[in-house]
Order: structure tokens, then sequence, then C-alpha cells
């Protein structure tokens, strides 16, 4: 009789355990199916960004241009396709997907590192920063490796000032970082202001401007090696540790009970999203909003849980800026920049994110 009271109590129990692991079930198939999709429109996207532009190239050609470099295949489009795709447009095709998915990533660490979800990757003024170091070497008539060399400088700079500040008060708070990151921000927008003013008008100051507004129109391979290994192993290292952003979501007396290292951990999740940033300016100039959008986008298709979130939010901002880049060379004769349609097209659907998950709640 003992031994029916305790295996019927035990009933409930395992009930429960069964409807989570079911759950969890569930939630290992919405992820996969989720990143599984975005994969494969993310693939479709790359091969129309070879594919669109002034110079029309077939659809289908696309695939056999790039894969006849790796295996024998017959040549049925001509030289100059073959070059169009392969010399100018696979390029800045990559370089639009690295630096979508880059920013997305940043954007989602500072989110949960502040633990505020208005926070972009520009927040301690990495992109001013980058833009005032660019804008100097284009005053210098550098060429674009040295452009980019100084953009980098500009952005690490800052940061570096921005991280200084707190120390010399004496309060490393991560409310004092934001407030001088916004500080710093705002100098360097005014040695901005500066350098436009005493620059040339017929040459440097369009230079300048049109760098500022972002575009991968002049990225070539060689030009985007050096940057790469700045984006992509800080980007390891963030999806390596992103199980602990969860843990620095659960509060800092939380985080010190599970042995969570909180200086050192933050610093690692700053250090490493600023570095992306910076890279990130490096190739392409200023670009707003897809830190900021993309980030919500992934929360609302898979969740807040870090683990899933900041592989779903790193697909989508690479197909969404894949998308940004084949409009601005397609919908006017002359190419737009990146920055005007990310602000077109951001912002409203920003508007969007923010009335539905209103509504949910």
């Amino acid at each position: 009789m003992k031994q029916s009271n305790r295996n019927e109590g035990s009933l409930p129990a395992l009930g429960g355990e069964t409807a989570l692991q079911k759950k969890n079930f569930l939630d290992k198939v919405k992820f996969r199916g989720i990143v599984l999709l975005s994969i494969v429109l993310l693939l479709l996207v790359f091969a129309v960004s070879l594919s669109a532009g002034r110079y029309n190239v077939p659809f289908f050609d696309t695939f056999r241009i790039i894969f006849s470099h790796i295996f024998p295949i017959n040549k049925t489009w001509s030289n100059v396709q073959e070059a169009v795709v392969i010399n100018l447009r696979l390029p800045r095709t990559i370089a639009a997907i690295v630096v979508g998915a880059a920013l997305s990533l940043s954007g989602a660490t500072y989110q949960s590192i502040f633990k505020n979800p208005m926070v972009s990757p520009d927040l301690l003024g990495v992109s001013s920063g980058a833009c005032v170091g660019a804008a100097i070497a284009i005053l210098m008539n550098q060429n674009n490796a040295i452009i980019q060399v100084f953009a980098f400088a500009g952005g690490l700079m800052a940061v570096g000032i921005t991280t200084m500040i707190p120390r010399l008060i004496r309060n490393e708070s991560t409310t004092v970082l934001v407030l001088s990151g916004i500080v710093i921000g705002s100098l360097m927008t005014s040695i901005m202001s500066i350098i436009k003013f005493v620059a040339d008008t017929n040459t440097k100051l369009a230079e300048i401007t049109y760098w500022i507004m972002g575009s991968f129109a002049t990225t070539t391979f060689k030009g985007m090696l050096p940057v790469l290994p700045t984006i992509l192993i800080p980007m390891a290292v963030i999806l390596l540790m992103r199980y602990r952003l969860n843990v620095l979501s659960l509060g800092d007396n939380e985080a010190k009970s599970l042995g969570i290292n909180l200086g050192s951990t933050r610093g690692a999740f700053i250090l490493c999203s600023t570095l992306i940033t910076a890279g990130s300016v490096c190739l392409s100039g200023t670009i707003g909003w897809v830190g900021l959008v993309i980030p919500h986008t992934a929360r609302m298709m898979i969740g807040s849980d870090n683990k899933k979130m900041l592989p779903v939010a790193m697909i989508v901002g690479g197909i969404f800026m894949l998308v940004i880049d084949i409009l601005c060379r397609t919908i006017t004769a002359a190419e737009l920049r990146l920055g005007i349609l990310t602000g077109v097209i951001g912002a409203p659907f920003f508007i969007f994110i923010l009335a539905r998950q209103r509504r949910q709640v």
C-alpha cells in the first residue's frame, strides 16, 4: 500500500518532466527550422546580389561562375560577366554579409550587457571616433588602406577615452560608462564638424561625406582581408561565451553566486563588441539602425535566450544588409549610400517592432 502511494505521488513529477522535455524538444525544432530557413534565404539573396546591378548577369550563371573556380565547368559566360561577378560583386556581397552579421551581434551583445533594448553598437563612441580618423586620413590624401587604418585607430581611441573617464572619477558603474560614451560621441561629432568646415568643398568634403554615409562600392578582397580578423575573431569569442550573457542578465548578485567574474566578463564582451564595430566601420563607413533593429527582430523570432538569439541575429543581419546593398545599386541610376536606406527602412521597421511588442505585452 505504501509502495502504491509513493508511485502515485511521483506521477505528477513525471508528467511535469515529460511536459518540460516536450517543450525543450519543440524549442529545438523551432530553432533549427528558423536557422535553416534563414540560411536558405541568405543563400538566395546572395545569388541575387551577384546577378543584380547595372550590368545584368543571368541568375544561374552566377553559380556556374563561382563554382568554375572550384570544379571544372564548361564556360558559357563572357569574360566581362566573370569579372563583374568575381572582382566587383563577390567582395561587396561578402562584406555586406559580414558587416550585417557583425553589427547585429555587437548590438545584441551591448543590449544584453547593459540590459537596455535601445542600446546600439556605437554606444561608446566607436563610430564617431572612426569617422574622425577616416576624415583625417582623407584630408591627408591617403589611400583606402590607410583610411581604414586611421578609422580603426580613431574608433579604438574614442573607446579608450570613454573607458578611462569612469576610472578617473573613480566610479566604474555601467551608467557612468554609458554617459561617458555619449559625451565622447558628441565630442567626436564636434571634431568632425570642424574637419568638414576646413575641408576643400570641391573635393575633400564630398569624399568625407560619402565615406560617412557608408558604401561597399569600393570594397575589394585586398582591402577587406586585413580587416576581417578584427571582426571574425571577436565574433567567435562572443559566440563561444554567449551563455554567459544569459547569466549576466540575471543580475549581478546571481552572476556572482554562479562564479562569474563581472568585471572581466563584461570587459571581454565590451572589448569584442568594440573591435567588431570598429572593423565594420572600416569596411563600410557608418551604418545606423542595423545593430538596433535586427536584435529586436531576432528576439521576436526565437526569444531572448542569447544562445539561440545571437546566431539568428547574425543571419538575419546579413540578409538585411545584403538586401539594403542590392537596393542601393538598383533602385536609382546613381548608387545610393547605405546610411540613407538603413535610415529610411530601419526607422519605420523599428516603430513596427515596438508596436508589435507592445501588443504582445
